[in-house]
């Protein structure tokens, strides 16, 4: 359907301006008419050519549909009809693309689809999480209720991947930097000091040599080594999109020093806090852990959560298989298993969550200050040990006269 650009006065007499997707433009005026608009005037929206090339659209993000389920969640338990509430969210999205999805929402509702069969069609922007909890409140009348969970849900998600990326872009910054640091003395430094020594004649140190050879070799083979890399990082790429390559990556990862801990809590805290908000939904557990599993990120966890799941299947707990896993800490385990003993599964898993979330935090803090010193060190060393090598020759020379 065309997009039509609209601008009309309120009953304050305030201009408002928007988009609205609608067959015609007779369509738009009766649907501000019935907002309590005047002095309605619409057109059709220019096209622009940008929107038929896919790579260069605005992707959504995980902030929009947070915001999305906030404003719906609202609107519901304002008493708003689901199509006006669609209708709306849709012309106040600023993300074109999150925009259309949601026009394209409304449309399969307005052809006799449910909610949950609309937001199926779009599994890069609605996972199969988000899908089954709008499912378990559209069957149980509590929709509004289902999406306050998954946008508090979605946010707490939100905070810890920032927490890990945080911890991760600091030692990626400082190695950066440092690559281009050593890049540039190479190409351009150390050729001008070069072109100096060749001046005073006789043998070079031993460190000096190394760094004349290595520049002479970076500035001959450069494009050989940006192909090197490129081709590595392809074929990593390529080996971790393999099972068995998958699988030995990610089971390095959580032996990882430092970095492994830290890793095993995070998805400790995903695991609970994303099993915890669909069994409080109404999601039966061997859905929710089928669920939770390809959510994982970590197929060494997703591996034991579906042996796990399997377990359950044939009558036993959930802890036992968990504690056989060894992935899961002992303590989680009890946890577990004494919230299943009291019937408060869901309220020990979301009590589990909010207790490794600090222990993210903390572990975050705690990374952050054991690798401040250490790259600073190894920043200097690399740095400062280049600067002495080039020296070198100068000192020798002081020392003969």
């Amino acid at each position: 359907m065309p997009i039509f650009l609209w601008e009309a006065k309120t009953r304050k007499n305030e201009t408002k301006k928007g988009e609205f997707e609608a067959p015609d433009e007779t369509a738009v005026r009766s649907h501000l008419r019935r907002q309590g608009y005047k002095d309605i005037k619409v057109k059709t929206k220019p096209k622009d050519l940008l929107e038929y090339i896919p790579f260069l659209q605005p992707k959504v993000k995980e902030k929009d549909v947070v915001i999305f389920c906030r404003i719906f969640a609202t609107m519901i338990n304002a008493g708003l009809p689901l199509m006006q509430c669609l209708a709306l969210l849709a012309e106040q999205e600023k993300n074109k693309t999150f925009a259309k999805i949601i026009f394209a929402v409304k449309d399969d509702i307005e052809g006799g689809s449910t909610l949950t069969d609309a937001l199926k069609k779009f599994p890069e922007v609605f996972d199969e999480l988000f899908v089954n909890l709008v499912a378990a409140g559209e069957s149980g009348g509590i929709l509004d209720i289902i999406l306050n969970r998954l946008s508090a849900y979605m946010e707490k998600v939100m905070k810890l991947k920032a927490k890990v990326k945080g911890a991760m872009t600091y030692p990626a910054a400082v190695l950066l930097i440092s690559i281009g640091v050593v890049a540039l003395l190479l190409v351009k430094v150390i050729p001008v000091f070069q072109k100096m020594f060749e001046g005073m004649g006789g043998q070079l140190p031993g460190p000096t040599q190394f760094l004349v050879n290595m520049s002479q070799l970076a500035q001959d083979t450069w494009y050989y080594a940006v192909a090197v890399i490129i081709l590595i990082v392809l074929a990593f790429k390529w080996f971790k999109r393999t099972d068995k390559g998958g699988y030995l990556i990610d089971s390095l990862v959580l032996k990882m020093p430092i970095f492994g801990e830290l890793l095993r809590k995070v998805a400790v805290a995903k695991f609970t806090r994303t099993l915890s908000t669909m069994m409080s939904s109404g999601v039966p557990i061997l859905e929710g852990l089928g669920i939770v599993s390809k959510t994982a990120g970590n197929r060494i966890i997703e591996d034991a959560l579906l042996k796990t799941r399997q377990s359950i299947s044939e009558g036993r707990t959930i802890a036992e298989p968990l504690a056989e896993t060894e992935i899961f800490p002992t303590m989680v385990v009890q946890m577990i298993a004494v919230g299943e003993a009291t019937g408060a599964l869901d309220a020990m898993l979301a009590k589990i969550a909010d207790f490794y979330d600090d222990e993210v935090d903390t572990a975050v803090d705690a990374l952050t200050a054991l690798l401040e010193p250490f790259m600073m060190v190894f920043l200097g060393g690399v740095v400062g040990g280049m600067l002495i090598a080039m020296y070198l020759p100068i000192f020798s020379l002081a020392s003969v006269v």
